[in-house]
């Protein structure tokens, strides 16, 4: 598992629990045994069961841990997504991050999935962006992978994407293309207006990021591109307008909201003893 992962269980962990869970220190009798498992209460595509192994192993490990389920599922309510058996007090104590984990990053996927099903038929592909969670863009972005949509740069290291207040920096389109084409990494460019559209094309730009365009426009200009760069679409962009997006002929477009906007999912932890 990526050291970022690692380091975000153990920062949750931490920041939970601190010096020692006082409640369950307190009720609950060392030594003493349980079971859990934790319960799907409404349909939902799962992100994150594979932390619940890091999370048990963090806090001195548990009997058995049997996951039912895998990341990219889809589950319907009442599903048992995995069980537990261990130290009642490790159980309790694990449970809130163990939770909060599951149902953040099953919300992102569940999200990315209706996404996904909103494009179907279309030619285009649906993106995520850097709109995450500080400190859990790893976690996000495979879980909105897991939903079943494409994910864009991973942060500002691994691709150039030269948006409106570069071209100002630069001095102009042309200038930030020219330049940037040493890195040797992968061009994208916003575009907002007709005239920088023409001038990233006639300087060979060869993947195009349209913001903030009504359906209606975006396939006027789309046309106009008329294939000499991939195009992608981006500026709220919703569910209820990602199909018209898509079917301008755009090659993708790009959703905030899939990260920004998730809603947690319903998992509960239910516990009994042995």
């Amino acid at each position: 598992m990526h050291p970022e992962i690692i380091d975000a269980v153990k920062r949750a962990l931490a920041e939970d629990i601190g010096s020692g869970d006082v409640t369950s220190q307190a009720c609950v009798p060392e030594g003493r045994r349980a079971s859990g498992f934790f319960l799907a209460r409404e349909p939902m595509v799962l992100s994150g069961v594979d932390l619940l192994t890091v999370i048990y192993e963090m806090r001195g490990g548990v009997e058995e841990l049997e996951l039912r389920h895998r990341d990219g599922d889809r589950i319907d309510e009442g599903v048992r997504i995995a069980s537990v058996v261990g130290p009642a007090r490790t159980l309790l104590e694990c449970e809130r991050v163990a939770l909060n984990f599951l149902q953040r990053l099953s919300g992102v996927a569940s999200l990315a999935h209706q996404f996904a099903l909103m494009v179907e038929g279309t030619k285009c592909r649906v993106l995520d962006t850097r709109k995450t969670t500080p400190g859990l863009r790893r976690l996000e972005k495979a879980a909105a992978a897991a939903g079943g949509i494409t994910n864009h740069r991973m942060g500002l290291f691994d691709a150039i994407l030269i948006k409106n207040n570069h071209i100002a920096a630069a001095g102009g389109v042309r200038q930030a293309i020219e330049s940037a084409r040493a890195s040797g990494l992968p061009i994208e460019i916003e575009v907002r207006t007709m005239d920088e559209l023409n001038e990233a094309l006639a300087s060979g730009a060869t993947h195009l990021l349209l913001d903030n365009l009504s359906p209606q426009q975006a396939e006027e200009w789309v046309r106009i591109v008329d294939g000499r760069a991939t195009v992608e679409l981006s500026g709220g962009i919703d569910l209820d307008s990602v199909r018209s997006y898509a079917e301008t002929g755009a090659d993708f477009v790009s959703a905030g909201a899939i990260t920004h906007s998730a809603r947690a999912m319903d998992i509960s932890f239910r516990l009994e003893l042995l």
